[in-house]
């Protein structure tokens, strides 16, 4: 896919072009979880990094399996926007000397992630089912739902303490 090419034609290479982006969001994001494991300071989010950690890999493979059941290749392109968002978090976390403060931003930046894995799956799961692919979608489907879940964990774990530790902090 180039700047002046036109490689996608169909739904179904549009479905295939947004199944590379998120196998390549995916693979990123394993690349990007020990560190935020690594700067984290509450027990608790340090647990939630590794836990979803290990469900990524997870949804790496049903993504390998959506492209095997589909019969197209698996391959990854590029993604702008989780390279940005991981990018985004690497420098703010940089900027922060606070460890609470840290905490707030790295989860923070952990459901930047999530939100986009969710219009991700979500326009996928959508796609399939327009393609008469129910197969692939109920695979995306399980993958929707553990980065559902981990949001509403990170947003629980958000408001229950990390975001009071860190104005806690300022003052």
């Amino acid at each position: 896919m180039g700047l002046f090419t036109k490689d996608i034609h169909t739904l179904d290479d549009l479905f295939v072009h947004t199944l590379q982006d998120i196998y390549y969001a995916e693979n990123q994001i394993t690349k990007a979880l020990p560190k935020m494991i690594g700067l984290a300071t509450d027990p608790q989010l340090k647990s939630g990094f590794e836990q979803h950690l290990t469900e990524t890999e997870g949804q790496i493979k049903r993504l390998e399996r959506v492209f095997e059941m589909h019969g197209a290749k698996k391959k990854a392109v590029t993604c702008p926007a989780i390279d940005g968002i991981i990018k985004e978090a690497n420098e703010l976390s940089g900027d922060i000397d606070d460890k609470q403060v840290l905490d707030a931003a790295l989860l923070a930046s952990a459901q930047a992630v999530e939100h986009y894995e969710i219009t991700r799956y979500g326009t996928l799961i959508a796609w399939a089912k327009q393609l008469g692919r129910e197969d692939c979608a109920a695979v995306l489907a399980e993958n929707l739902a553990e980065e559902k879940a981990t949001d509403a964990k990170l947003t629980a774990m958000a408001e229950a303490k990390v975001n009071q530790r860190a104005e806690m902090a300022t003052a």
